[in-house]
């Protein structure tokens, strides 16, 4: 007897198959600086692992809305983008003080899978500190699914941004 406080699980990234043939990529990077400050560091002065997700996230969102995507209204549509798989390397940390410059890039979209790429650098060294690949998919939140296509003003934004 399966419990039931479990929830549904999405299935693997490999078995979303793009359904509207739809297909893209880009070479263009947006970028986003913050400034390392005292509540994105660990006891030692570093950046803590898990402030580079938060940065790359807000670097995701930055770039939506910067080609007229709002987030919050991507929601009120009834689509969500959760992120799928992540693979992160950290070559440098960044220490309490220093310039940081996110880039991100939507390196291919096939359906309603998108790829991104993210490096995050010291603006002051010139020092690559993070690379990321990332996979985003759209769902339904309310059904729990993944979507067949993403909203027409949505897939017309992204591709008109490639």
């Amino acid at each position: 007897m399966s419990s039931s406080s479990e929830s549904p699980q999405l299935p693997p990234t490999t078995a979303i198959a793009a359904k509207t043939g739809l297909k893209a990529t880009t070479e263009k990077w947006f970028e986003y600086s913050v400034r390392v400050q005292p509540h994105h560091t660990d006891y030692a002065g570093a950046v803590w692992h898990g402030t580079y997700l938060t940065w790359m996230e807000t670097a995701r969102v930055e770039y939506l809305r910067s080609i007229g995507i709002d987030f919050a209204e991507l929601v009120k549509l009834g689509c969500d983008l959760p992120v799928v798989e992540l693979s992160i390397r950290y070559h440098r940390a960044l220490r309490l003080g220093e310039m940081a410059i996110i880039k991100t890039r939507m390196d291919e979209m096939t359906g309603v899978k998108m790829y991104w790429d993210c490096r995050i650098e010291s603006s002051e060294k010139q020092e690559l500190c993070v690379t990321a690949k990332i996979t985003i998919v759209a769902i339904d939140p309310e059904k729990g699914k993944i979507m067949r296509q993403l909203p027409p003003a949505v897939q017309d934004a992204l591709v008109k941004s490639l």
